[in-house]
């Protein structure tokens, strides 16, 4: 019987965002289960009140590294007698987990030749599915409990009084609900997964231009900050391109998410809130990131745009990295935006 599971996940936003939808299918496969997810202390705020999980087990910086993380995830397991630990990442950082758990019955992880005799059910990653369905597999061991219900939906939530709160916050900054709002990702945490800001700049102009819509920037740290007020000043200090709204953490990055009409950016851990949230989106993939595994259950309110659309990567070998980037037209994009725009957002 399973009571009690523990996923293990850690890492970024975009990863565990994906990774409730393990935890939504535990929960339907084995009614009255307990799921406990092991994450960063930095992102485990996301989690709150999630109803796909039981306990969250966020471990600070500092109790990611030596004597401090073992202590810990001794304690984690001695503390709950687990009857399935998922191992999602399966690093040797996080063997430990069901190396001090042997009465696990179920000490699942990915194939690795490191984790011999430490998962008693090692499996292979499926070819040609998304991340989620990825995920999903690690869960084909429990079928001999009971009949498994795969479901790749994932989700966050927020409370209505967080949604009110931080819609009231974004009036008296100015926006006005009457008119479109459009969260926008125009940075990133890593530089080079960027769509090039002249190239951002000119679709934005057409989305003011057109919808008169308000675009909030979404941007974390100085160099992001930055970066979003030199793309305002491309667009001429627009007082539609709205800088002063700022989440402060991940919970208001949800509400500020749900009182937007639309997501559009670069592809990363926000549209994966966004998606997660019901929140129309489309993403820009940057080269080398597969638009098919990391957009799952893309649909016409999920949608995306990658350099591999438009050239196989076999063919785009001997490209830079900017050149494959360009490889995706602004036209596109545009066309992808407006066809969003009047389906979601514009009122007939």
């Amino acid at each position: 019987m399973i009571q009690k599971v523990l996923v293990i996940r850690f890492r970024r936003v975009g990863d565990s965002v994906l990774a409730t939808a393990l935890c939504r299918s535990l929960k339907e496969s084995f009614p009255g289960v307990e799921v406990h997810f092991v994450l960063n202390a930095g992102i485990a705020p996301l989690y709150a009140g999630h109803p796909d999980i039981d306990k969250v087990i966020a471990f600070t910086d500092e109790e990611q590294h030596g004597m401090a993380y073992l202590r810990k995830v001794w304690q984690t397991v001695r503390a709950t007698r687990y009857d399935a630990i998922i191992d999602m990442r399966s690093t040797p950082k996080t063997l430990p987990f069901s190396l001090f758990s042997p009465g696990t019955p179920y000490r699942i992880g990915r194939r690795k030749p490191y984790n011999v005799g430490v998962h008693n059910y090692r499996l292979e990653n499926p070819s040609g599915v998304d991340r989620v369905q990825t995920n999903l597999n690690l869960m084909t061991p429990l079928a001999r409990e009971g009949r498994l219900v795969m479901n790749p939906h994932f989700r966050l939530v927020i409370s209505e009084d967080e949604r009110r709160a931080f819609r009231s916050y974004m009036a008296r900054e100015g926006v006005d609900f009457g008119r479109p709002v459009v969260l926008c990702a125009v940075t990133a945490r890593l530089e080079y997964k960027v769509w090039p800001y002249e190239r951002m700049a000119r679709v934005l102009r057409r989305l003011l231009d057109s919808y008169d819509a308000q675009l909030v920037f979404n941007y974390a740290g100085d160099v992001e900050a930055a970066a979003a007020r030199a793309l305002r000043d491309r667009l001429g200090g627009d007082s539609r391109v709205m800088l002063g709204v700022q989440a402060q953490g991940l919970r208001e990055l949800c509400a500020m998410t749900v009182n937007s009409d639309l997501f559009f950016g670069n592809e990363g851990g926000p549209r994966h809130i966004a998606q997660a949230l019901g929140v129309p989106t489309l993403a820009l993939f940057p080269p080398g990131v597969e638009k098919w595994f990391w957009l799952p259950g893309a649909d016409e309110r999920q949608r995306g745009l990658s350099p591999d659309d438009y050239l196989e990567p076999e063919r785009q070998q001997a490209m830079t990295y900017a050149q494959r980037f360009d490889l995706i037209p602004e036209d596109d994009v545009w066309a992808q935006l407006a066809d969003m725009m009047n389906c979601y957002v514009v009122k007939p």
